[in-house]
């Protein structure tokens, strides 16, 4: 079921990088039957090739031109090139990013940046490029970029994506006051374990690792692409206006399982609990 009214983007402009694999299409082929015009960018070609000829077959305009966010200069070539096809762009979605688990004493300085250039540099790079652009057009515009739960906590094994989303996270919310008076919107959101097949493979590569990443969720399933297109298509839109610098989690309570000191109690059996319950009454 649709939850929005069809025209809800209609003719807004949408930039997606790390647009024709994973949650980035997903987002986009929410916001096109919404009515939006959706440019898509990526370092491979044959894969944007590939997904802008799927929708192109479906009815939809898209626009797609490969980039490396890491590359300033191409960031710029590829959004003179949006602009000459679409004449503008209204909404940037910073999506590209890269993500491996693994100790942190076993990375290079070369592994670290591979992270690190796409997801803080490439995001920095690109939101200064249209940031700058629609400021001196006196162009207004939104801007989401995806974050992740472990922005704001850290998480081990993963230490250079929680650093470079940590800045990403930063970024959103020093820009949502100082950018707020060109009319130019910051939002951000954090998932928790959704499939993809390019994160699944580098995140939870065995059966074992992908059920303890379930286990982990107080839902107990991971999210579904659509749900998060669904919160994407709303922030993006018209209607959330007067959100600016906050970013939403979207994990089924999975940070907040770990938050709390005590909440590995829940495997706690009522036998466990009641002979518990004696030994409290007792210390009373």
């Amino acid at each position: 079921m649709e939850p929005f009214a069809q025209n809800l983007l209609q003719d807004k402009v949408v930039l997606i990088t790390g647009g024709a694999t994973g949650l980035g299409r997903a987002m986009g082929e929410k916001f096109v039957r919404l009515g939006a015009k959706l440019a898509i960018a990526g370092r491979r070609e044959e894969v944007l090739k590939q997904t802008a000829e799927q929708f192109l077959d479906s009815g939809y305009k898209i626009f797609y031109a490969p980039c490396d966010v890491r590359e300033p200069a191409q960031i710029a070539e590829l959004a003179d090139a949006v602009e000459r096809h679409f004449g503008r762009i209204d909404i940037l979605v910073n999506n590209a990013a890269g993500n491996f688990i693994s100790p942190t004493e076993r990375l290079s300085p070369r592994a670290v940046d591979a992270v690190l250039n796409i997801v803080l540099h490439g995001t920095f790079y690109a939101t200064l490029e249209i940031g700058k652009r629609w400021i001196d057009r006196g162009q207004g515009g939104t801007m989401l970029n995806i974050v992740t739960t472990y922005a704001s906590t850290g998480s081990a094994f993963v230490v250079p994506s929680a650093a470079a989303k940590a800045g990403v996270l930063a970024l959103t919310r020093s820009l949502a006051v100082e950018w707020a008076r060109y009319g130019i919107r910051q939002v951000a959101i954090a998932p928790g374990p959704f499939p993809t097949e390019g994160a699944w493979s580098r995140l939870s590569p065995t059966p074992e690792l992908e059920q303890q990443m379930i286990d982990r969720v107080p839902l107990r399933r991971v999210g579904n692409k659509e749900e998060l297109a669904n919160l994407a298509a709303y922030l993006v839109s018209d209607y959330a206006g007067y959100i600016n610098g906050e970013v939403v989690t979207i994990d089924g309570g999975e940070w907040l399982q770990g938050a709390g000191e005590f909440n590995d109690l829940r495997s706690v059996t009522e036998e466990q609990w009641d002979a518990l319950a004696k030994l409290t009454r007792k210390g009373k």
